[in-house]
């Protein structure tokens, strides 16, 4: 209900305002012989901080106020229009018209108006025009509005107005356009908008606090033309009543927590021509009476939980121009009767379990600029008439199963803009008439079938500016033509069976950035010229023979350079030191020879890998080399290297070296580091020894002392947690028939539900038993409660009626958003002893319990990544969507539940913190500061290393502890595994096993381990990820939305090789942040490529 109106007597700035008019008024009254009306308008003036020239006019001195700007009268004389739209008031709406008793008209929008709406608008009584909209106006809308029955047009959107719509709007019974968007309102829409019988729009999207179910009532407004409910906390399912508007036109109720079927009756809604229900998690089949409305010409439902076949009917919508059905759960094919939508324009269908064939007869649909089909099973072929749609402008249907050749008619979509055929099983040729496209830009048909060879006709696409075929069967060479792309920026021909050279004339490119050519069989040298604007080259493992070019050095914007497993000779020019960017240098496994140039220990930025191992390179090590302090990779083995390896002591960030196969002498250097290296790594060194003499490690004290050690260990640990668990258990029983007691005696409930359920106070309490309970956590206990009407929910029990900091923190940070893999808050309700919460029930329990339960980490990889894939989505919209960021706090495993479909939920937000953004000079990571509030709490073993410190908590402590959630998985271990040794916790004994150079599969789960190649591939690029997410420190960690670009990548290059020269170590690159979900969509597969893919937008 509204807040009580206050007595403006008693507040000063009502007061004086109210004062000073009264002032003003009296005055003008004795001094001009200017009418009432017109004193009252002096007076609001008077008021005013404005400087403007607008109310000039506005002369005291006249008779009547008629001919004043903005200011319209009736023949006799009255006030019947005031509008001032656009004019820089600055002040406070006026209290004082109620001399203008004809007034009808009130314009005052975009005037920078403050201050709140006086109740005194409720006496002008004639008004049917308001218009307050695109100020600074600030309170509640007052119930007093609601007294002017003649009133037709009330807009007071883009304010910051508060409190909910009064409950008697109804009461405008005159009412035909009603804007309340954009503004800070709250609370429920009233039910009496049911008795606005004129209403034609009612508009009250983004107001994220306006909550509740839309009412039945609304179908009573039945002249509604327009419904906009967007961006805010809207719940439940829509009212069959809908069908009851029979004149609307547009309903928009996107962004929002709607659940439910759609129902049937929205085929009633004859005059519909635009519904959008997008972004929400609407459920149950599309309803077949959709081909009903004939009107129909956008249909956006993308990215809810929609199930079953697409209906045949739509296709008698032959007024549609977009259909977007992707990112839901929909199955079947895609109906042949598309092939009647001659108006479609945009169809997307991405990201669902469609199956079936592209139909035929989607050619004649000639509008088309978009079809989008991808992240589907559909197979067949891409049907031969692709080319009548000659409108094409963007082609995406990667990742499905289709076969047989690429038309050549996609060459007479002579619109099309991009081309994205990835991850499927096409074979055959490239077209080269695709290669006439004069308007391509992305040409990506990566990890097919392919054969043939490139045609030379690829230099007539002269504004292609990404181009990827990697991971097919293309022979034949590179043709010269390709100098003719000036515009290309990224080029991806690796894993083919390319041969020849690298054309010279690929310096013509001269924005190309990434040049990706390894697995080939190309021959000839490293080219003299190259495009300046390389960041990126990778030519591994082909036949590259002679010298590197001195010319290297001219390459000043370069990162990464993979030269590995080729047969190149010569020196490393010392002019390699021009390349001041360079971060990754990989010249193992070729013939070069002569000394190390110094210059290589003179770029600071070489920080991610050096390989120079399995050459011939003589001499010593440069004592340069000491100043690679950010280094993380060496290996310099297999070489004729000479005189002692003190110099690389100071690279404290190493994590992998191998100087083995050399004939370095002296002490090694006596460092923690050096101390844990593996002898493999130091091996047929013959003068170099360790201090005191070789000897065996200290801990080899036979196979029987570490066993022995470890079970007594594990035995007192064990014993320990029982008597813990025993207690645990006696004390929750106790306490839960206790506070059960309580609550029973306590009928004095508030309660607030955020989705339609049917229940009481006491259908949940009596289900509050020991036998029901499903979990425990740090700030209560978990219920299975089920319901009279056959549904199961979830109820967690603040474990005391103090925990209001954790029982608010889930009401406000979960009643506030909605994600796919974010738990639902369904509602709450709270009396003094207790503080109940109603979540989903999810039926396979958590994480933690799959890892560690009976199951035992049965998981398939398949599953465990699509887990961490969802819980990194979730983290990332927090951070990075939410508006301020939101910082969940106690990121575990335990805290990840299942549905299922074992698909996962984040849960428990007792103690997420709302961020504040801050602009201080130290704040260089992009990422907000956190609320004043005392040390974050969070759960050992997962907590990031800031929290046991004075520093800062961001979200990148989230980050950390989603990398030990990784490494859990990964692992199958708990974080604070008593069995790792010597009482290390997970994230240490990774880091000790990685430093020593051990190999890495090692550390994988048991059950994980002996995959095929992809799969151990992924696996290990996963642990580079969450080897990244841990570090020490805050600022070296990647935010939530790179990790989850990481994620993605990782599973979609697959096959991809590692690094040459890691595949024993960690796989530092990581590719670079991803855009939006919806910004991916329309990019197509290849926006998560390593290095500089996301460039390509």
């Amino acid at each position: 209900m509204p807040a009580p109106l206050r007595n403006p007597f008693l507040c000063p700035g009502v007061f004086s305002f109210t004062l000073l008019l009264s002032i003003n008024s009296l005055f003008f009254r004795s001094c001009y012989s200017i009418d009432e009306q017109g004193q009252a308008l002096l007076a609001w003036k008077n008021s005013l901080n404005t400087s403007t020239d607008a109310l000039n006019s506005w002369n005291p001195f006249d008779s009547s106020p008629c001919k004043w700007f903005g200011v319209h009268c009736n023949s006799n004389g009255n006030i019947i229009e005031i509008n001032l739209k656009g004019v820089d008031l600055q002040g406070l709406l006026p209290s004082n018209f109620q001399p203008l008793n004809s007034l009808k008209s009130l314009i005052l929008s975009s005037a920078n108006l403050t201050g709140g709406i006086p109740k005194e608008f409720g006496d002008y009584l004639e008004l049917t025009l308001i218009d307050l909209s695109d100020n600074s106006l600030s309170g509640e809308i007052p119930e007093e509005i609601c007294r002017l029955r003649k009133l037709q047009t009330l807009s007071l959107n883009a304010n910051f107005l508060e409190g909910a719509i009064p409950s008697d709007i109804g009461n405008l019974s005159s009412l035909v356009y009603l804007t309340l968007f954009d503004n800070q309102l709250s609370g429920e829409i009233p039910e009496s908008i049911g008795a606005l019988r004129r209403l034609q729009i009612f508009r009250a999207g983004g107001n994220k606090n306006v909550k509740g179910e839309l009412p039945r009532e609304i179908g009573n407004c039945t002249k509604l033309v327009v419904l906009g409910l967007a961006e805010t906390s809207i719940s439940g399912s829509l009212p069959s009543s809908i069908g009851m508007l029979k004149r609307i036109q547009t309903i928009a109720i996107y962004a929002t927590l709607l659940s439910g079927s759609i129902p049937e009756e929205i085929g009633d809604c004859s005059e519909l021509q635009n519904l959008y229900l997008y972004q929400n998690s609407i459920s149950g089949p599309i309803p077949r009476r959709i081909g009903e409305l004939k009107k129909l010409r956008s249909l956006l439902w993308w990215q809810n939980s929609m199930v079953g076949a697409i209906p045949d009917e739509l296709g008698s919508c032959t007024e549609i121009k977009v259909i977007d059905l992707s990112e839901n759960l929909l199955t079947g094919s895609i109906p042949r009767s598309f092939g009647n939508l001659l108006k479609l324009e945009e169809l997307q269908l991405s990201v669902n379990q469609l199956s079936g064939t592209l139909p035929v007869e989607i050619t004649n649909c000639t509008a088309l600029t978009h079809l989008e089909v991808d992240n589907n099973g559909i197979s067949g072929e891409i049907p031969a008439g692709i080319g009548n749609l000659r409108s094409l402008t963007l082609f995406f249907a990667w990742q499905n199963n289709m076969t047989g050749n690429i038309p050549e008619s996609l060459s007479e979509c002579e619109n099309l803009q991009a081309l994205d055929l990835s991850y499927n099983s096409l074979f055959g040729s490239i077209p080269k008439q695709i290669f006439g496209l004069q308007n391509l830009t992305k040409l990506l048909i990566l990890r097919n079938e392919l054969s043939g060879f490139i045609p030379p006709d690829i230099g007539n696409c002269t504004n292609l500016y990404r181009l990827r075929l990697n991971g097919n069967r293309l022979g034949g060479t590179i043709p010269s033509e390709i100098e003719k792309l000036k515009s290309l920026n990224f080029i991806d021909l690796s894993s083919n069976l390319l041969v020849g050279g690298i054309p010279p004339s690929v310096s013509g490119c001269e924005n190309l950035e990434f040049l990706d050519l390894h697995s080939n069989g190309i021959t000839g040298s490293v080219p003299d010229t190259l495009p300046k604007s390389l960041q990126y080259v990778d030519v591994s493992d082909n036949r590259l023979t002679g010298p590197l070019t001195r010319s290297i050095g001219s390459l000043i914007e370069l990162t990464k350079l993979n030269l590995a497993r080729n047969q190149l000779s010569g020196g490393i020019p010392a002019e390699i030191l021009g390349c001041s960017k360079l971060q990754l240098l990989n010249l193992g496994d070729n013939g070069f020879s002569g000394e190390i140039p110094k210059e290589l220990g003179q770029i600071p930025s070489l920080e991610i890998s050096l390989n120079l191992s399995c050459n011939q390179f003589s001499g010593k090590i440069p004592s340069q080399f000491s100043d690679l302090s950010k280094l993380g990779v060496l290996d310099i083995s297999h070489n004729k290297l000479e005189g002692s390896i003190d110099v690389l002591a100071n690279l404290q960030n190493l994590i992998f070296l191998n100087v083995s196969y050399n004939h370095f002498s002296g002490e090694l250097p006596n460092t923690p580091f050096f101390r844990k290296l593996p002898l493999s790594d130091l091996a047929s060194n013959q003068g170099l020894y360790i201090s005191g003499g070789v000897s065996a490690p200290a801990d080899d004290l036979g196979p029987g002392a570490h066993t022995r050690s470890a079970m007594r260990l594990l035995v007192s640990v064990l014993l320990s947690a029982g008597v813990v668990l025993l207690l645990l258990t006696i004390y929750a029983l106790v306490r839960g028939r206790i506070v059960n007691h309580g609550l029973m005696e306590d009928d004095t409930w508030e309660m607030s539900l955020y989705q339609k359920l049917e229940f009481s106070v006491n259908d949940i309490v009596k289900n509050l038993t020991s036998s029901n309970v499903i979990g425990t956590g740090s700030s209560g206990v978990v219920y299975r409660v089920d319901l009279p009407n056959g549904k199961i929910i979830a109820v967690k029990k603040m474990w005391s009626s103090e925990e209001s900091d954790a029982f608010n923190s889930e009401i406000r940070t979960l009643g506030s958003i909605r994600h796919r893999n974010i738990v639902r808050l369904l509602g709450w309700c709270s009396n003094k002893n207790s503080k109940l919460l109603f979540y989903d029930y999810l039926p396979n329990g958590s994480l933690s319990s799959i890892l560690h339960g009976a199951g035992k980490g049965g998981a398939e990889w398949e599953a465990r990544y699509d887990v961490l894939l969802g819980v990194a989505h979730a983290l990332a919209y927090l951070h990075h969507d939410c508006v301020p960021p939101i910082l969940h706090g106690d990121v575990k495993a335990m805290n990840v539940l299942l549905g299922p479909g074992y698909e996962p939920y984040l849960a428990d937000f007792g103690l997420a913190r709302v961020l504040n953004s801050s602009t201080d000079d130290d704040d260089d990571d992009g990422f907000c500061r956190p609320s004043p509030r005392p040390q974050l709490a969070g759960s050992y073993g997962y907590m990031a290393p800031e929290h046991a410190s004075t520093q800062r908590i961001t979200e990148k402590s989230d980050v950390y502890s989603f990398g030990v959630v990784l490494l859990e998985v990964l692992t199958g271990r708990h974080p604070l595994d008593p069995t790792l040794p010597d009482g290390a916790n997970l994230v240490q004994w990774v880091r000790e096993h990685l430093a020593s150079k051990k190999d890495p599969v090692d550390i994988l789960d048991s059950k994980l381990r002996g995959r095929a190649d992809p799969t151990m591939h992924e696996l290990l690029q996963t642990l580079a990820v969450s080897f990244l997410c841990i570090s020490t420190r805050a600022h070296d960690r990647p935010m939530m939305k790179d990790v989850v670009a990481m994620l993605k990548e990782i599973r979609h290059v697959e096959t991809a090789r590692p690094e040459p020269g890691l595949s024993k170590g960690v796989h530092l690159t990581a590719p670079p942040p991803s855009p939006p979900a919806r910004i991916l969509v329309s990019q197509g597969s290849s926006n998560c490529s390593f290095a500089f893919s996301d460039d390509s937008i």
